[in-house]
């Protein structure tokens, strides 16, 4: 990278090729065969430039890659905090379902400072939680021991830490965002297409805020330098919409000029061998494309979404299974990424519905293409 970087500041085009692709060397390998056979590769136009992003992105990715890593380590000491409690037999997770929220911290830190009446303990309750306080006293009668009191406030401590830095890494991230151009397309608005929905609008959808979300509005920022909403696609929040900013950039067009392109750099499409118009081969590759994950994990959030997105999901895991089913949608979701960010038309969603109504269509033209084929017509009962 060192290197890259001093080449491209001297006014070189570098390219950065993936050695998958270059690891045929004919004859015995050496340094010196292996210069020459990647000079002859670029020379006949075979050598393909990875991707990267500029250098403001590049500044945003790495920001939101550490806070990537303080988050789950926040969310390690969380689980060593119920450990400890559970340890001392103080059963507070059966009462609450989270104990890093304001409850659970409450009770935690007085714990920490010698408070030990399980009475006095649940008055800390927050009014917002379910259970009660009986309910909350009795899942904190428990042996207080002191080694695991003092391991509890070690991670406590880390705890408080790790929340510090990512307050910190918020304020570099809204700076370095803020500074990101504004992006804006010609036709950003809603599609007239055929396909769309008729009837009443559909309602303004309500995201809830997610945990581990930054403090500023970050919503904003990203429609800002993204030029649309990707939050209306159904599955892909702000914090998903974020990570495709980060690791992409909001413009990747001359990287990526078809959106098949763009799935299989993501290893979101099959790889095949053909010979003579057959396959003969079809695996997939292992990738950590952070991108791909995220569209994985919105894929699979699409499971009781009563949309059109839903219900393709769930279309696709009768028909294909849990994982091709998730790759699939995941796929789907990135050319739908692709032509927010291109045409810069919002999305419409058609509903479940729709798309229930299409698919029976299909399966009615098939059932009479079967039907004539046989000598036969199929006569529909109203």
């Amino acid at each position: 990278m060192a290197v890259q970087e001093i080449l491209e500041r001297a006014g070189l085009q570098v390219y950065l090729v993936n050695a998958r692709g270059t690891r045929n060397v004919p004859g015995r390998k050496s340094d010196v065969q292996e210069s020459q056979w990647l000079m002859k590769l670029h020379t006949y136009g075979l050598l393909r430039d990875s991707f990267h992003p500029p250098e403001q992105i590049c500044a945003v990715r790495t920001i939101w890659r550490q806070r990537d890593r303080l988050v789950k380590e926040a969310g390690r000491e969380v689980q060593q905090m119920q450990k400890a409690l559970t340890t001392m037999n103080v059963q507070l997770a059966n009462a609450i379902s989270d104990v890093s929220g304001v409850t659970g911290q409450a009770i935690i830190r007085a714990i920490l400072q010698g408070q030990r009446d399980p009475r006095q303990l649940a008055k800390l309750r927050d009014r917002r939680i379910a259970a009660s306080e009986e309910e909350i006293a009795h899942s904190l009668e428990g042996n207080w021991r002191e080694d695991i009191l003092f391991e509890l406030q070690q991670v406590v401590d880390s705890y408080d830490f790790h929340q510090t830095q990512i307050v910190a890494c918020d304020v570099q991230l809204q700076r370095y965002l803020s500074v990101l151009p504004a992006r804006s397309l010609p036709d950003a608005g809603e599609r007239s297409s055929p396909d769309a929905p008729t009837g009443k609008p559909k309602k303004q959808r309500r995201h809830k805020l997610p945990k581990n979300q930054p403090a500023f509005d970050l919503a904003a920022e990203l429609q800002r330098t993204m030029g649309v909403d990707m939050t209306t696609i159904d599955g892909i929040d702000v914090m998903t919409t974020q990570v495709i900013l980060s690791e992409l950039g909001p413009d990747f067009t001359s990287s990526f000029p078809t959106e098949d392109a763009f799935a299989s750099w993501l290893e979101l499409a099959p790889r095949r061998d053909v010979s003579g118009g057959k396959v003969i081969r079809q695996q997939s590759r292992k990738s950590n494309n952070r991108v791909a994950n995220a569209l994985r994990m919105a894929a699979q959030s699409l499971w009781r979404s009563d949309s059109y997105l839903g219900a393709r999901y769930r279309h696709f895991k009768a028909r294909l299974g849990g994982q091709k089913a998730v790759k699939a949608m995941a796929r789907y979701l990135a050319c739908l990424v692709y032509r927010l960010l291109t045409k810069g038309q919002a999305y419409v969603d058609r509903g479940a519905a729709y798309f229930e109504h299409k698919r029976t269509e299909r399966e009615l033209l098939a059932l009479q293409r079967k039907a004539a084929e046989l000598g036969m017509r199929v006569v529909t009962v109203s």
